[in-house]
């Protein structure tokens, strides 16, 4: 696809939105929990390609498919997140691929 996984402008880094899209691009089966769990994983390996961790994520902004999974989802990505959770958005909307979730971040780390 014609995106960046993360790109640069000064000391911020914008992470594009990532869904649960396993190495062939296929969305992966079992609902929100793994769906989130790998989408948490693909956002934190595109930060890290920009020289990013968890620890540097300033704001998060999720979309949800479905409402009724906000629970479950809420319960993994607080494993990601336990000490200072970055600020975020969460919002309720169709996806353009058919995954339960996506998940954008916008990063701070001073060069």
């Amino acid at each position: 696809m014609p995106i960046s996984g993360a790109v640069r402008a000064g000391d911020f880094v914008f992470a594009s939105g990532q869904a649960a899209l396993d190495k062939d691009g296929y969305v992966l089966d079992g609902g929100i929990v793994p769906q989130t769990r790998l989408t948490l994983d693909r956002l934190l390996a595109s930060l890290k390609d920009a020289g990013c961790t968890a620890e540097d994520i300033v704001k998060v902004t999720v979309w949800l498919d479905d409402a009724r999974d906000f629970g479950a989802f809420n319960k993994v990505y607080a494993e990601y997140f336990k000490d200072a959770p970055p600020a975020r958005s969460t919002l309720v909307s169709p996806l353009v691929v058919d995954a339960k979730v996506e998940i954008e971040a916008i990063a701070y780390k001073p060069l």
